[in-house]
Formats: C-alpha cells, structure tokens, sequence
C-alpha cells in the first residue's frame, strides 16, 4: 500500500506558489466547500507569503495548496489559513504532504508549533492536524479561538489546533 501511495505522490509536484497560481487556487476552493476569499487573497498570499505557502501540481494544473504565515507576534509558529485539495485527488496523502513540505523550508526553521482554526463539522481538518501531531511524535492540544457569536452570519466556532513543539 505504501508503495501505491508514494507512487500517486510522484506524479504532483509540490513548489513555492507565484502570483499566477492565485487563480487557480480560487477557482479549487471555489468548487469546493471550503470558505472563499477574495481572488486578491489567493494572489496576494502567492505574491507576499509564497515562503510559507504551496501548491500542488499534476501536469501543472494546481489540485491543492496550503496558505499559511508566520505571525509577527508568533515567530515560533506557522499558522495554516487554509488547506484545499482537489475533490478528486483526496485521500491521496496530498495535504500531509504539503504541510511537511512548509515545515521542511528554511523560512520555517524558528517554528516549533503549527497552529490552525478549525470548525466542529470540519472532520478532514480534524484528522489532518491530529495526523501531522503523530507524524512528528507531538502533542495537538484544541482551545477555542473564535466564537460563532464573533461572526456576522452563520459561521460555526472555530477551534484552534495547536501541533507542537515540533523535533527538529
């Protein structure tokens, strides 16, 4: 199995994105149920925080990313703003891979904890962060950070997930 695994990895590509994978990036979430921000968002990410982000390519068309940066308030941690891949690539280990990749970057070298929000309804997050915590033999604690109240429509409390301290 491991080797079916690896060999459907060897066929993506995963690099620092460029401003023109911005788009591609929005029309995956787009098509998706994930949250959509703006296309400036995507683009501006790619352009300004492409250290900390990346893409996934198959036949260079983009089928996942990883948005995420470094607080300046938080320079031990990489913040994970959002995680896509594309419906008919999952459960091909792709997001594992691309957080593995970020973390791996000499921009990433200070971080000692991986922190992201996550909804009580968003299981593959769920499972995504409490893998990366036992892929790297560590702790994954869950606090609330944002209450629904917070939000001005319906929006569900978002819970932070906090991978860490991370072994070099």
């Amino acid at each position: 199995m491991a080797n079916k695994t690896q060999a459907v990895l060897d066929t993506f590509t995963l690099t620092k994105p460029t401003k023109n994978d911005g788009t591609p990036m929005w029309e995956l979430v787009k098509a998706s149920t994930l949250d959509l921000n703006s296309p400036y968002k995507y683009i501006m990410m790619c352009e300004f925080f492409s250290e900390t982000c990346v893409v996934a390519k198959e036949n260079d068309k983009v089928v996942g990313f990883v948005t995420a940066f470094i607080p300046p308030e938080k320079q031990d941690v990489l913040f994970i703003w959002q995680v896509g891949v594309d419906g008919s690539q999952r459960g091909k280990g792709i997001a594992s891979k691309m957080l593995n990749e970020i973390l791996e970057r000499s921009a990433c070298k200070q971080v000692n904890y991986v922190e992201a929000t996550v909804t009580s309804s968003n299981a593959a997050s769920q499972s995504l962060f409490l893998k990366l915590a036992r892929e790297h033999s560590t702790d994954c604690k869950v606090t609330e950070c944002f209450a629904e109240e917070l939000f001005p429509e319906n929006h569900e409390a978002e819970f932070t997930y906090r991978i860490g301290p991370l072994s070099e």
